[in-house]
């Protein structure tokens, strides 16, 4: 077969037949093969005037097809099918050709990947895709990691078939070498997680403590969206909320199970934000309240605990409510990213990836899930200050917590009363109070350890590292 495809996709699923559409509506020519020959056909047959496909049955002749530096997009589950899928092509590729990881990969994954084939003289770009298959069809948020080299030969390519943000930029960057790209992608749905929880807690506050019905919430929800909150899930939680089940007449939220599922990305962010010591509480309270979610057994059996049940607020004190409500999703929204980039930037500092992150928020302007107007405000703040140590200690940033901070803890306090479950607010709320603490109480827990491992203390009058022998003198020895 003649050369003449710029890029190939292999694994043609809904995603990656997607991205292959995309390409070729944005004017290339596309390598397509797929483990079942027919899957190709029926893209092919569907979709073929949307653009220049070569379909392909075998690897060989897959590969064959390819311009130099052949370029392989491979969209299949991640984990030991990604790897099979390498093992699969990786012989008959040549020096500089370029294989691409558009799946939801672990980022240490991608690191071993990368290094094993570049020993191979392969360039292996881990890549984080966000939007949906809507996205990948119509303009994703694009997160490669990867070589220099290799950005060089794929970045055009990508750049063209990205979401455009309002301003025209391309919604997709080199984040920086190996795993980068999948890291800031599995970062990026941490914060996804955390959002999701706290709509879903600002909408239960609504329903159990304002008394709004879901279309009524919905209606709250749409305004929400033409301020501050102007955000994709603000704009799809209103249309979610305003649906009626065809099949009951009831509210569409009220027909489904209260059980909500993950795929793990949430987890990985949480399991290295560990690794790293660096807190994403509000991440990790959002996914464990998907894990709790889906205890049945464990609430029903505790559902006749004890507890108070919140009495609706009559209409005038309802209306003010929601706006208290506003105003704790927002801050507890800002905490969300707050933490989610402090990860990014640990992850950068650990693994010498220079991760640039105000380029990071502008292309998460468009195309990704968490695409939301205060991202232009984020990439504004990293430009103006590319070493910011946090976004609350970007001025307007602070001011707006500060202005929201009364409204917040009455919403937690009005929660806590109420008996209804926030906890994404009240977790957002303990790190904003816990950065602006003169003092914190891990005075007593390092003494506590002194005490009963000897593991040492600092004091704050003078350096070294000190124990205390506690047992009748209780004399102070320097630790060296």
């Amino acid at each position: 077969m003649s050369t003449q495809a710029d890029i190939g996709v292999t694994g043609l699923a809904v995603m990656g037949g997607n991205l292959a559409r995309n390409f070729a509506r944005n004017g290339y020519t596309v390598a397509l093969y797929n483990r079942t020959a027919a899957r190709t056909r029926a893209l092919v047959d569907e979709h073929g005037d949307e653009g220049a496909f070569v379909a392909t049955e075998t690897p060989e002749e897959f590969v064959a097809a390819l311009k130099r530096p052949r370029r392989l997009l491979v969209m299949v589950k991640a984990g030991e099918a990604t790897d099979a899928v390498i093992r699969q092509f990786a012989p008959l590729l040549e020096e500089g050709d370029v294989i691409i990881d558009g799946g939801n990969a672990h980022f240490e994954d991608t690191r071993r990947r990368e290094r094993e084939l570049r020993e191979q003289g392969l360039h292996f770009v881990g890549t984080g895709v966000s939007g949906g298959e809507e996205g990948a069809l119509n303009g994703p948020s694009i997160m490669p990691g990867g070589s220099k080299e290799s950005w060089q030969s794929l970045g055009p390519m990508l750049e063209k078939i990205s979401a455009k943000a309002e301003d025209g930029a391309p919604c997709a960057t080199h984040i920086g070498p190996d795993g980068a790209g999948h890291f800031v992608k599995m970062v990026h749905n941490g914060i996804e997680y955390a959002d999701m929880q706290l709509i879903a807690e600002a909408y239960d506050l609504l329903r159990r403590v304002a008394g709004y019905e879901p279309a009524r919430i919905a209606e709250v929800f749409r305004t929400w969206n033409t301020g501050r909150l102007d955000s994709y899930l603000i704009e799809i939680t209103a249309q979610v909320l305003a649906h009626t089940d065809a099949a009951t007449g009831r509210p569409f939220v009220d027909v489904v199970l209260d059980q909500a599922e993950q795929k793990g990305t949430g987890r990985w962010t949480v399991q290295t934000a560990l690794d790293l010591g660096v807190p994403v509480s509000g991440i990790a309270e959002a996914v464990f309240a998907r894990s709790l979610s889906g205890h049945a057994d464990l609430r029903e059996a505790s559902r006749e605990l004890a507890g108070p049940r919140p009495t609706p607020l009559s209409e005038e004190a309802a209306a003010a409510f929601a706006d208290q409500v506003e105003q704790a999703l927002y801050a507890s929204k800002v905490v969300s990213y707050t933490q989610g980039f402090h990860q990014i930037a640990a992850g950068s500092q650990t693994y010498d990836w220079d991760v640039d992150l105000g380029r990071v928020a502008s292309i998460w302007r468009g195309g990704c899930i968490i695409r939301a107007a205060f991202l232009d405000r984020i990439t504004a703040a990293y430009d103006k200050d590319p070493a910011l140590p946090s976004l609350l200690s970007d001025e307007r940033f602070a001011e707006e917590t500060a202005a929201a901070q009364d409204d917040w803890r009455a919403v937690v306090s009005a929660a806590v009363q109420g008996g209804v479950p926030v906890p994404g607010f009240s977790a957002a709320l303990a790190y904003y109070d816990a950065l602006r603490a003169e003092r914190l109480p891990a005075a007593l827990t390092q003494a506590q350890r002194d005490f009963f491992g000897a593991h040492t203390y600092r004091r704050t009058d003078r350096d070294g590292a000190f124990h205390t022998q506690w047992g009748g003198d209780r004399s102070e020895a320097d630790a060296g």
